[in-house]
């Protein structure tokens, strides 16, 4: 208590933490509970002030736990939403997923949240303290659905997101996955052929006493290369990777060149358009429907649809909208969009249905995004097996030259 009655004293706030409680109430009844404090001091005497009789109060122990992901959050939001259309309130909802958390990092996150939502803060302001996990479109949805009195609808809408958004990625990623995987175990196999196996060969030809074919002298030459520059070669690799990884993240015109590459790539850069395109198309229409305006709710589009060429012509879109243009006219200048977005948006700006046809352009390059990943699997087997052939059949054709070779040697 003195330690933080001195914080107090010197205008710093003491360091608050999760403390566990047991205690009875008026009636006798056994209550159990938690509470965000600075202290066990501060605990005791606020559970007085609520007429309950102390029992014994601790400090939760800071557990580790894994790192809290987007299926955290979306989780989370689904059960939230789930309850609060049951009719569970808003701080008894956060008590039941947070006890029902497996994950310790979130419960703490839960706690927090509750704490703050306990003393007034206002739930979309209790989220934004915690911008790593809830970003400004979320945080958006939820102050508009607390200021519409609809909270309960737009965590649905938002959790319904949430899980579509998921998915695409995870399309992506399992799309992605195979031929990345089948790259790494070629570039693994390679190495061990170039340091081991080819080195064997090149002592055994040593001693045929004649002159070995060209593909031959090329494989030992790479392979003596590869011998006596491997650490160089995986440190280049390695920091080349880091590096460019880096720079992607943190600069703004790498961001743009790579996005625009990553948009041309035969096959995948088709792939990647669609499900850019569904969650752009996705976004605008969950924050449209929630009531969000259209020049605010363009502010949370452009960087949820994980591309900075659709962000860039975003913020061109959200320009022309402010200043008096139809969606569909700027969405048009910008010439990212297909043609079939366009028409949807122009008959949802007409009918006044803009939220509807944007869902249903969604659901379209959603249906479109899956049906691609189904159709990339058998396409991509054969081409990997026939690059795969040529690269290490041709290692193993050019060092068995010599061997049919042999017998004119003799």
């Amino acid at each position: 208590m003195a330690t933080a009655s001195a914080a107090a004293a010197r205008g710093t706030p003491a360091k608050e933490a999760v403390f566990e409680w047991e205690g009875k109430d008026k009636n006798g009844k056994v209550v159990r509970g938690e509470m965000r404090a600075g202290g066990l001091a501060m605990v005791q005497a606020s559970l007085r002030r609520q007429g309950i009789l102390v029992g014994k109060v601790k400090k939760r122990r800071s557990s580790g736990g894994r790192a809290i992901k987007q299926k955290d959050i979306a989780i989370f939001t689904r059960q939230l939403a789930t309850m609060m259309k049951a009719g569970v309130p808003l701080l008894q909802a956060f008590d039941i997923v947070a006890r029902g958390s497996p994950n310790p990092r979130l419960t703490k996150l839960l706690t927090e949240i509750r704490s703050d939502v306990e003393t007034g803060t206002s739930l979309s302001a209790a989220f934004r303290k915690h911008p790593m996990y809830f970003d400004a479109l979320y945080c958006n949805l939820v102050e508009a659905g607390e200021a519409g009195g609809i909270l309960e609808a737009l965590l649905d809408r938002l959790a319904m997101y949430q899980e579509k958004t998921m998915a695409i990625k995870s399309k992506i990623k399992s799309a992605l996955m195979y031929p990345v995987a089948v790259i790494l175990v070629a570039f693994v196999v390679l190495t061990v052929i170039m340091i081991f196996v080819i080195p064997a060969f090149k002592d055994v030809f040593s001693s045929f006493g004649a002159e070995l074919p060209a593909p031959t002298l090329a494989v030992i030459a790479m392979s003596e290369f590869f011998v006596s520059w491997w650490y160089v070669i995986f440190g280049v690799l390695i920091g080349g990777s880091y590096f460019f990884m880096q720079s992607w993240k943190r600069s703004e015109k790498m961001q743009m060149v790579m996005d625009r590459l990553l948009l041309r790539i035969p096959v995948f850069g088709d792939l990647i358009n669609k499900s850019v395109i569904a969650r752009w198309t996705r976004t605008l229409s969950t924050m449209f429907a929630a009531g969000v305006p259209l020049v605010e709710a363009l502010d949370s589009v452009g960087g949820a649809s994980g591309n900075a060429v659709y962000a860039l012509a975003t913020e061109a879109i959200q320009k022309d909208v402010s200043t008096g243009t139809a969606l569909t006219t700027a969405m048009t200048t910008t010439g990212v969009f297909p043609s079939m977005v366009l028409q949807m948006a122009a008959i949802g700006e007409e009918s006044g249905s803009l939220d509807h046809m944007l869902a249903k352009a969604a659901e379209f390059y959603e249906d479109e995004v899956d049906e691609m990943v189904k159709g990339l699997s058998s396409l991509m087997e054969p081409f990997i097996i026939v690059i795969l052939g040529v690269l290490i059949g041709g290692i193993v054709v050019s060092m068995y030259l010599p061997i049919f070779k042999l017998g004119s040697v003799v």
